[in-house]
């Protein structure tokens, strides 16, 4: 939820606060008063790309802040985890971008510096936004299958389907390429089988080719590590050793024993340290003179290093890289000498593919035609309470072009708005206005499935009035029971309805315009005086008799 948002020199708003309360919250203003400052100041919270003109005029910079608050954080924590962002803190999420006239531009999020992708990634999270070109998206390819799909939930359905959609897919650029490759020539073969005997006497795992890097490295330093370990040889065992020290030292503890007889735990401990100093001498002259005795050993390793150098600089950096380009290396040299066969064997297992993705299919289309009757009826019911008392809606699940990465089938909305016409695809038929509240009874019936928390209207109800404008308050009510409602709107029959209500004012009785945001819920005058001026005039007895009905009645 929404909890707070702050804007300084944002366009002509100079600096204002905002507290925001669950629900649904109108947002109001004479045309042209700024209303847009508010949907634009959440646009940048959003993610969404800003340039300077955005600063008010004769500022240093425009800065926004938001404060979140998820009483269930681990979605939106697992997200800022994956962004290597902090997580929120008793659930609250605080979001602030500055945009300097004269510097870089500059997001934290949680206190954490971010980027205008993660902010994006986040806002995806948080809010939704519904504007005056939202209906038009209903006409768009995709759409209207995407709102069935997500009615239908089908999601795990979709998932089902593209495990086989995307081998076929696989399998068929496997094909295409096999069959598109020329016949290698004598001399092209024998240059690959010559690089694949090189790659196989690699031993290509992991821990082989660390310890080759490991081995080679120690034998070209051989002479080093041979002069090391025999100075800490001669250091330990030599005439003037730390071992003939220690040996003094061992006759003197033995008499300090002699003398006193609980001393002889030191002595012993001693003794033990004298005969580890021994035996580390001896292996120190052990590794000298062991790779002392093994001159030629640096050969072969330096053969096999300068093998695997070539291998990587070839192949790619890493063992998984080379060792997949030998097993192309090997399939190609295999399909060579059976190319016809290779390719009938391609072609059984895409026949394969293929099937179990019709299959799939299949399965998809029946949960999309189940969920077209009961989406088709449920939005034609809302469809008729917002003026279409006559009017026909449904949805037609029709064939696709074919497999496709979301399935063999497609939908169509169809729409009539008047008795005796024959329903026609929403683009052929639907004016704005029609569309609008189209959208807006999709989007009443599928408020349950929308996991963001936030949604925005953006005078989504224009060219819609009356009556019917009590009917899209009621709408946005019912939304805003499971989301908190942004809604900007010239209505009164849906500012009514608001729990919340704020009144944006331009003022420009000075040098320079200015905007101002102010919540007007909690004063009942102020409110009756903003709702009769939406419906005519502020003064008008008939008007603010008129609001207060509307009031009374939200």
């Amino acid at each position: 939820m929404l909890q707070s948002l702050s804007i300084r020199n944002l366009a002509l708003l100079d600096q204002v606060s905002v507290d925001f309360e669950p629900g649904f919250t109108a947002v109001t203003g004479e045309t042209g008063a700024g209303k847009s400052v508010l949907i634009g100041a959440l646009s940048l919270l959003a993610g969404e790309r800003a340039d300077k003109t955005l600063i008010r005029q004769g500022a240093a910079a425009c800065e926004v802040e938001a404060s979140l608050y998820f009483s269930d954080a681990k979605a939106i924590d697992a997200e800022l985890a994956s962004l290597d962002l902090p997580p929120c803190e008793d659930g609250l999420l605080v979001l602030k971008r500055s945009l300097p006239r004269d510097r870089a531009p500059k997001i934290t999020v949680n206190g954490g510096l971010a980027t205008l992708s993660a902010l994006q990634r986040l806002g995806e999270r948080w809010i939704d936004f519904h504007g005056p070109s939202e209906p038009r998206r209903l006409l768009r390819e995709g759409c209207q299958l995407e709102l069935l799909d997500l009615y239908a939930r089908a999601g795990p359905s979709l998932d089902a389907y593209r495990a086989p959609y995307g081998q076929w897919c696989a399998l068929k650029a496997e094909r295409e390429r096999l069959a598109g490759e020329a016949q290698m020539s004598p001399d092209e073969l024998a240059f690959l089988e010559s690089q694949l005997a090189k790659l196989d006497r690699l031993d290509l795992s992991e821990e082989a080719i660390a310890a080759l890097e490991r081995d080679f490295q120690r034998m070209s330093r051989a002479q080093e590590i041979a002069e090391l370990a025999s100075g800490l040889e001669a250091g330990l065992s030599g005439e003037d050793g730390a071992l003939s020290r220690l040996a003094l030292l061992l006759r003197e503890a033995r008499r300090l024993e002699s003398v006193d007889p609980t001393s002889r735990e030191l002595a012993e401990r001693l003794a033990a340290a004298a005969a580890e100093l021994g035996e580390l001498a001896s292996e120190f002259g052990s590794l000298g003179r062991e790779l002392q005795g093994d001159p030629e050993g640096l050969g072969p390793l330096e053969e096999r290093m300068n093998a695997w150098l070539e291998a990587r600089r070839r192949h790619g950096p890493d063992v998984r890289s080379v060792a997949a380009a030998r097993e192309a290396m090997r399939l190609r040299i295999a399909s060579h000498g059976d190319l016809e066969g290779s390719l009938a064997r391609l072609d059984a297992q895409i026949e394969v593919a293929a099937r179990d993705a019709r299959k799939a299919a299949a399965a998809l289309r029946a949960v999309r035609e189940k969920a077209a009757r009961t989406l088709g009826r449920a939005a034609a019911q809302r469809i008729s309470e917002l003026g279409f008392a006559k009017s026909d809606f449904r949805i037609e699940v029709t064939d696709g072009p074919g497999l496709g990465p979301n399935g063999d089938s497609a939908c169509e909305f169809l729409f009539s708005a008047n008795v005796g016409e024959p329903a026609l695809p929403l683009g052929r038929i639907a004016s704005s206005g029609e569309l609008a509240r189209v959208m807006l009874a999709l989007k009443s019936v599928l408020a349950d499935l929308d996991s963001v928390p936030v949604l925005v209207f953006d005078e989504v109800d224009a060219n819609v009035g009356g009556e019917i404008g009590g009917v899209v308050g009621e709408r946005m009510a019912e939304i805003a029971r499971r989301h908190q409602v942004l809604c900007v709107t010239h209505l009164p029959q849906v500012a009514a309805r608001a729990t919340g209500h704020f009144v944006v004012e331009k003022d420009q009785s000075g040098e320079r315009a200015v905007v101002r945001i102010a919540p007007i819920h909690a004063d009942r005058k102020a409110r009756v005086a903003e709702l009769a001026r939406m419906l005519g005039d502020r003064n008008a007895k008939s008007a603010i008799a008129h609001a207060e009905k509307l009031l009374r009645a939200g």
